[in-house]
């Protein structure tokens, strides 16, 4: 039976119109962006099969191109797709934070992180930098590890800042494991960072450590 001879209030599209894309499921939304599923099966009986084959919403969105269209109805022209609309969020939440004070928004801040570096296979220290009205200058990574750990330099740190006249920063990292709890070497250099930007007047806002799941923030730990 085709999505169309569904009743309306449960085919995906219908539903998103009514209710919002917060209300539907991976597969549903899954299966608005496939539009078309194949031979025997429906668009949102090919998510669930993509989902399932895949692990998961986030090893699918995260696969190389080459894993990708190893999928069952999938193909380069989807991974194509598939990577603009990626591409136009991470921009979209970018330009949301250039516009609207980011310190007064951590929830905007962690969309933007998520999608920046959950997906990531090794370990990513990035760097958001606030003008005087904590709105975004830029955000840049600036330290890559290996899968669990990634060596940051204080004074890399305050001279890329100095460079951007950033009035204040925030820092954020990615646990290739997945799991977003702090380590105490994470606890360990954010307070050596404190330390070095207090020296040339800039302030760090927060860290973000980004895993799977969640992202936890200093701040709101009340470790800053």
């Amino acid at each position: 039976m085709s999505i169309k001879s569904w009743p309306e209030g449960e085919r995906p599209r219908e539903k998103l119109l009514a209710h919002g894309a917060e209300h539907l499921s991976d597969g549903e939304l899954l299966a608005i962006f496939l539009r078309t599923g194949v031979a025997g099966m429906d668009a949102v009986e090919l998510s669930r099969t993509l989902l399932h084959q895949f692990g998961g919403l986030r090893p699918l969105l995260a696969a190389s191109q080459a894993d990708f269209c190893k999928g069952h109805g999938l193909g380069q022209a989807k991974y194509v797709q598939l990577q603009a609309v990626m591409e136009l969020s991470r921009r979209y939440l970018v330009q949301s934070m250039q516009r609207d004070t980011v310190f007064t928004e951590p929830a905007l801040v962690k969309r933007y992180l998520q999608q920046s570096l959950a997906a990531q296979k090794r370990e990513v220290f990035m760097l958001l930098y606030l003008d005087s009205q904590h709105r975004l200058i830029c955000a840049e990574p600036l330290f890559f590890g290996t899968i669990d750990a990634s060596p940051v330099y204080p004074r890399i740190v305050v001279q890329s800042a100095l460079a951007h006249n950033a009035a204040a920063v925030i820092l954020a990292h990615n646990h290739p494991s997945g799991v977003a709890e702090p380590s105490r070497a994470d606890r360990v250099i954010t307070e050596r960072l404190t330390q070095a930007m207090s020296l040339v007047d800039i302030k760090l806002l927060d860290h973000f450590v980004v895993g799977d799941a969640e992202v936890i923030s200093f701040a709101e730990r009340g470790w800053l």
